[in-house]
């Protein structure tokens, strides 16, 4: 069974995101991780160590919910998540992101990769700030019709069983999100960035499958907690 039959992935409509690189005491992780949140993923997109994760995960292993890994690091990969989501950044100018560095992981750990745990992600960046634009060399200044054709790309000739629209540190333009989301047949569809109130977790949770609610989590955490309710509510 694939895993995303095991995580029922097709279920989730709300995800936190959590980064090793920054800090998080107990109790406000353990009101994440109870908050009736879908899943927690942890990665970010600078600063991540085999150390910092390994702790951020053993932490969170104490909670029943599934806890998956977004992969931005080779070094950085922990035995131990549920599945491990390998972003294929569709709107890159090097292929170094697209097929590249996947090509060295597999030289080298092709030995001990948990196939059946992998999930690969079609990556589409739309905010040229964001540090996952900048390190991955994206073209992130896409019109609506350039993103759903990435989309398409992503779905229908890669077959990927995830496309994630990427806004890391706005919220975006769910016009665009919602032509994202309607290029795909098969792949589910995440949405990720900028979410920092009921309203937006609810308009992001309309355009796309599932949402996933990062940064707001360090900044405001009662705001954080409050876009589950809002995201439940309108399922």
């Amino acid at each position: 069974m694939s895993a995303i039959h095991d995580i029922q992935l097709r279920q989730w409509k709300h995800v936190f995101k959590l980064d090793p690189d920054k800090e998080i005491d107990d109790e406000c992780l353990e009101r994440i991780c109870m908050s009736g949140s879908d899943a927690i993923m942890v990665g970010g997109s600078s600063g991540v160590t085999f150390e910092n994760t390994v702790d951020l995960m053993a932490r969170v292993r104490r909670f029943a919910l599934p806890v998956v890994q977004e992969v931005s690091d080779l070094d950085a990969v922990v035995p131990g998540f549920d599945a491990y989501f390998i972003p294929m950044v569709m709107n890159t100018t090097s292929t170094d992101w697209l097929v590249g560095q996947h090509k060295r992981a597999i030289e080298q750990y092709e030995y001990m990769m948990p196939w059946e745990m992998i999930i690969p992600e079609g990556y589409i960046i739309l905010n040229p700030e964001a540090t996952a634009a900048k390190v991955s060399q994206a073209n992130a200044t896409l019109t609506a019709k350039e993103a759903a054709a990435y989309a398409h790309i992503a779905d229908k000739l890669m077959r990927l069983p995830v496309i994630y629209a990427e806004y890391s540190g706005m919220f975006g333009d769910m016009d665009t999100v919602m032509q994202i989301k309607k290029a795909a047949s098969q792949a589910h569809v995440i949405y990720g960035g900028g979410i920092r109130t009921v309203e937006q977790a609810r308009l992001a949770a309309q355009a796309a499958d599932t949402i996933v609610v990062g940064n707001v989590v360090y900044e405001d955490l009662e705001a954080a907690l409050a876009t589950v309710g809002a995201v439940k509510a309108s399922q």
